[in-house]
């Protein structure tokens, strides 16, 4: 008897991996997913029995992927938004006309789709779908109308810009506030665990070593270093108080105003990269897109107004070290 083409785990399975993963909790997955935690956990304990390895580090108060599962998070994630995205157009083959906005992850999570209730509000006949994913794709053969890509100016041209990006260190409130570990000064920066992201679309200002040169303490040894396939992983590792992160204007905006994070120092590192906006040839022309872009480039007017007050430090100001070039 000839076996299965395709020796692959059960699809749901996979599904609460890539929450899991994501969110870096069974409990946000399971609330994601609308399951109990414990058939998160089951699911994905069953998964790791037919792989053969583990696919968490399970610490206290913390989950983290391994090696292994970093690998399989990377392709799950892929596999997955390839049959999302052709399960939409099949789909969208048959439905109204859907405006379609592509970006990278970490954009739509933080600043995109937090946003976005307003759009739809102001336009209640337009049907948005946000096609998240770092891989650049060809617009119109995509069926995409809009872009937001994150990019140096010569690599956008023809693109409107949106803003631009400072870098500078945050943390969770409780973690500033901790009487045994201060966060006077960036050398103070050695008795914390620092974030780090580590993927392939890490650029050298996202890097702790090329902040703590720019501060002038190259040297400084931090406490420990916990690393994430993904920013919006190594932002909610910040948020939960395990350690200092880079952050990053705009995406840190909001969580900076809610106050779920801080700026313990006001150095940045400006990047030479900057924010876009792209239509497709498709788009031109179409009212519904044209509505969008008017008012994503509001939207980011008035972000970029807001910069001074949502990333004021707990103390006083220091001077920012200005633009450290690419390498």
């Amino acid at each position: 008897m000839q076996g299965k083409r395709f020796d692959l785990p059960p699809l749901d399975r996979l599904e609460a991996f890539e929450a899991a993963a994501r969110n870096l909790s069974f409990t946000r997955a399971a609330a994601e997913l609308h399951l109990t935690q414990s058939a998160v956990s089951r699911s994905i304990a069953l998964l790791e029995e037919r792989l053969g390895f583990a696919l968490f580090e399970r610490r206290h108060r913390a989950l983290l992927l391994t090696e292994r599962g970093q690998a399989l998070y990377a392709a799950t994630v892929e596999t997955l938004e390839r049959l999302h995205d052709a399960v939409g157009r099949l789909r969208a083959s048959q439905a109204a006309p859907t405006l379609t906005v592509t970006t990278s992850l970490s954009f739509a999570s933080l600043w995109l789709i937090p946003r976005l209730a307003g759009f739809t509000r102001d336009n209640p006949g337009v049907d948005v779908r946000i096609a998240a994913s770092n891989e650049i794709q060809d617009l119109d053969r995509a069926g995409i109308d809009v872009a937001i890509r994150y990019t140096k100016s010569a690599r956008a041209p023809g693109a409107t810009r949106l803003f631009g990006e400072e870098v500078f260190p945050v943390c969770s409130p409780a973690l500033a506030r901790d009487p045994a570990r201060p966060l006077n000064s960036p050398a103070d920066l050695r008795h914390h665990v620092l974030l780090h992201v580590e993927n392939l679309h890490a650029t050298p200002w996202l890097v702790w070593a090329q902040w703590l040169e720019a501060a002038g303490i190259p040297d400084v040894k931090p406490a420990g270093a916990l690393h994430f396939s993904h920013y919006e992983q190594l932002v909610r590792a910040a948020v939960d108080g395990q350690g200092v992160a880079l952050g990053r204007t705009p995406l840190m905006r909001d969580l900076l105003r809610s106050g779920k994070l801080v700026t313990p120092f006001a150095r940045s590192i400006a990047s030479p990269r900057c924010y876009f906006l792209l239509r497709s040839q498709r788009s031109l022309g179409n009212a519904d897109v044209d509505a969008f872009e008017k008012w994503i480039r509001k939207e980011a007017a008035h972000s970029t107004a807001t910069k001074d007050a949502a990333t004021r430090p707990r103390r006083g100001r220091q001077p920012p070290l200005g633009t450290r070039p690419s390498r």
